[in-house]
């Protein structure tokens, strides 16, 4: 009896060996085993788990597969030199393979991707920026802001795991770009990415040891970039087990500290503790609800978009995930509901309980969290506790995204390999089933928090930061154009939306709604850049500098582009050429498909509703 493909994930959980079954037996049933053998040491399994995988191959050794990829040989020719150059063309075909039979450990379970959805990407983009946000557009535009990069976002997620369920391929997004757009801009796309997230490390452990200076400001902080970087590498250094497992913890206490904010600001507001009167809305009255105008909400977006970068972490964690079909729309949906109550409910409550002329907001250093406005309307009610236990859950939660970074510029680092877009070193899998080399080079760029000491800390980050400050941006536009042209290409070779085991539920719609959104915030931001809040008062050199500090990122993508298209002499993938069929997990969909609706005629009307929802 043969073991089941490899392409089906569902029926694939188990490994199982084919002479360990009987005839008749099922999947329950093993021969036992009696050979006396002694378990390897302890430090012998821990240098094994550290060498390659030696059953690591491009393609896989079941049989259905290997027809598989005969036929897409057949079907879908490379994208050649335009004028018949073999010299550096970009093979399409094989960099689609590659990242469809990657070797990642598959150890992720709904819980983890649930945590990673709701809380994953809650740091310092929510409880400390929301405060440079604050002062510069006032409440009425932090709440605008948000909701406009919420709602463009849920579109995008969405698109995200329609095509993350169809295609649990590693590098996800930019190997979305690289197959349905051009493997050029996919190159772009996947090394602005991966750049997005080695810088944050960094900075995220130079907000931790920032924030612990809001109990002692003389300790040196280089002690606590030792202290966190080592705990960041041996988190990933764990394997994808080990970051779903922090991620689950960290992500549980940040949505219980939120929810915590949440009662406590409806009570503050209303004038519920000693001491302190009804506050409403006077602070939308005096000093008002908007500042600086409609520059100052356009200047608010980035602000916005950096707050939720991170989201689309759920779709780079698909190819890492047991089972994807079953995990991926209920993470994907509990995305609403992250940006509906952690974002856009406390957002509004900071707008009621902090004023945007509070001078605490003007406090150097973005990521000082004494100008968090949560610790500001905490201080502000007289309660002596809980602004160090809201610091403690700034320091949990920046140090939740410093994990994240590692994680997701690894993954993006060997899907980049994978598809001949980086040194095929960062492609290194072991036996663990972790991108060693991608997670070591990720790690290392955790040595620039060392610079936390130096006085010209600020500057050197944020042009660091600048490279790659509008990557959210670019993915986020990337990944609806890239659900449009596979939802065309679905359509013409065929195929009905019925045979897809997970549709947005925005549609095709949704997606072309999420581009436009991008798109204009990419244009408010230029204006921004060249002319800020204030400009007439500012000289040409810090003119200069401002525009570049907030618009570097798109000529660094059009360097990167236009490399590679020269380089590889590629062209736009047609949608005739698409291929949309390696790396598809849908084997035996139509029957899991009939067993979830024979089940779901039985549900009562309320859970109904509650799985439409979440």
């Amino acid at each position: 009896m043969a073991p089941p493909s490899n392409r089906d994930i569902e029926m694939n959980v188990f490994p199982i060996k084919e002479d360990s079954l009987a005839q008749g037996s099922s999947y329950t049933m093993r021969e036992p085993l009696y050979e006396d053998t002694a378990p390897p040491r302890f430090l012998d399994r821990l240098v094994d788990g550290f060498r390659r995988d030696p059953s690591q191959r491009i393609t896989s050794e079941d049989p259905l597969d290997d027809i598989h990829t005969v036929e897409a040989v057949r079907l879908h020719r490379p994208i050649l030199g335009r004028r018949g150059s073999q010299s550096h063309h970009y093979d399409l075909r094989l960099a689609t393979l590659q990242t469809a039979q990657s070797h990642l450990a598959r150890k992720l379970k709904g819980r983890h991707l649930q945590m990673i959805a709701m809380g994953g990407s809650i740091g310092t983009g929510l409880f400390v920026a929301s405060g440079r946000a604050l002062q510069v557009g006032g409440p009425a535009s932090l709440l605008l802001a948000y909701l406009f990069i919420g709602c463009m976002l849920y579109c995008t997620v969405q698109a995200l795991g329609e095509l993350a369920v169809c295609f649990p391929v590693a590098g996800s997004f930019s190997a979305y770009s690289t197959r349905f757009i051009d493997p050029s801009w996919g190159f772009a796309m996947g090394w602005n990415y991966a750049l997005q997230w080695l810088v944050a490390l960094p900075l995220e452990i130079i907000a931790a040891s920032i924030t612990i200076s809001y109990w002692n400001p003389d300790l040196n902080k280089a002690i606590f970039v030792t202290i966190f970087l080592s705990a960041v590498v041996a988190i990933n250094l764990f394997g994808v087990k080990g970051y779903g497992e922090a991620e689950f913890v960290f992500a549980i206490i940040k949505i219980i500290a939120v929810i915590g904010f949440i009662l406590l600001g409806i009570v503050l507001n209303i004038g519920g503790v000693p001491g302190g009167g009804y506050i409403g809305g006077l602070y939308w009255r005096d000093p008002g609800a908007f500042h600086n105008g409609f520059k100052g909400l356009c200047s608010v977006f980035v602000t916005a978009a950096f707050a939720f970068a991170g989201t689309e972490l759920v779709g780079l964690a698909a190819a890492e995930t047991a089972n994807p079909r079953k995990s991926l729309p209920t993470a994907i949906k509990q995305v609403f509901w992250r940006i509906t109550l952690f974002y856009i409910v406390a957002l509004f409550l900071i707008g009621l309980l902090v004023p945007y002329d509070e001078p605490r907001l003007l406090l150097p250093g973005s990521a000082s969290a004494a100008a968090s406005p949560f610790v500001i309307a905490i201080e502000n009610a007289g309660i002596e506790v809980l602004p160090s236990v809201m610091n403690v859950v700034i320091l949990i939660a920046v140090l939740s995204v410093g994990n994240s970074s590692v994680f997701g510029s690894s993954r993006t680092l060997a899907a980049l390999a994978d598809q001949s877009q980086a040194p095929r070193i960062l492609s290194y899998i072991d036996r663990r089933g972790r991108p060693l080399v991608s997670i070591i080079v990720a790690s290392s760029m955790g040595l620039l928090a060392y610079l936390a000491d130096l006085n010209e800390q600020g500057l050197v980050l944020g042009w660091l930061v600048a490279i790659s400050g509008l990557s959210s941006i670019f993915t986020w536009a990337s990944i609806c154009l890239a659900h449009i042209r596979f939802r065309q290409a679905w359509l013409q070779k065929g195929h009905s939306l019925r045979e897809l085991a997970f549709k947005s539920q925005c549609g095709v719609a949704g997606s072309y709604l999420g581009f436009a959104f991008n798109v204009a915030v990419l244009l408010a931001q230029f204006w921004v850049g060249a002319w800020p809040v204030g400009w007439r008062e500012l000289p040409p050199r810090d003119l200069a500098q401002s525009f570049f500090l907030q618009y570097m990122a798109v000529p660094v993508v059009v360097v990167f582009y236009l490399a590679h298209r020269l380089y590889a002499q590629t062209s736009f993938v047609r949608i005739a050429d698409m291929d949309i069929v390696t790396g598809r997990r849908d084997f035996n969909l139509p029957i899991l498909l009939a067993q979830e609706a024979e089940e779901r005629r039985g549900w009562p009307r309320w859970k109904r509703i509650y799985k439409f929802l979440c």
